[in-house]
């Protein structure tokens, strides 16, 4: 991996009864529930869950999104929802890599710094979370060969 490496996830179709559902369990409020009240709300319209947005994105990334072989072990990072998520928005996520920063204790690990931007189907951007990432370093091979062992990325 490299600063400014970029991945895309596949998609993932927000619908109606995925929002309510989601809401109904975890975040039960009126603009995930009822098209009127979610008409009368700062959203004018139903929208899912800013939560519901980022447990789709991590599904993305987990999916087919970022080469982590080892899994995605979080360590935390900054999110926005510069706009709702609706019923029938096709979801995919756009990843950069903005940061690797070695570890000065161990040094098979480091921190990396992603940018994951969830994107609409019109292109505009419903979720901004920069994420800081433990990684796993792959063994120096001295023939160029990309270790095997699936526990690295």
């Amino acid at each position: 991996m490299s600063v400014g490496m970029k991945f895309t996830s596949g998609t993932y179709l927000m619908t109606e009864e995925r929002i309510k559902a989601f809401a109904a369990e975890f975040d039960p409020q009126p603009f995930h529930l009822d098209e009127a009240a979610a008409q009368n709300s700062v959203f004018q319209g139903l929208a899912a869950s800013g939560w519901h947005t980022a447990a789709v994105a991590m599904r993305l990334l987990v999916t087919g999104g970022l080469p982590f072989a080892a899994g995605a072990v979080g360590l935390g990072g900054d999110i926005e929802w510069p706009r709702p998520t609706r019923p029938g928005d096709l979801l995919h996520v756009d990843f950069e890599i903005v940061e690797i920063i070695p570890s000065r204790s161990k040094p098979n690990q480091g921190i990396v710094r992603v940018r994951n931007t969830t994107v609409n189907q019109k292109g505009e951007p419903v979720q901004i979370f920069t994420a800081k990432i433990i990684a796993f370093k792959r063994p120096f091979s001295p023939t160029g060969e990309k270790s095997t062992n699936p526990t690295e990325p």
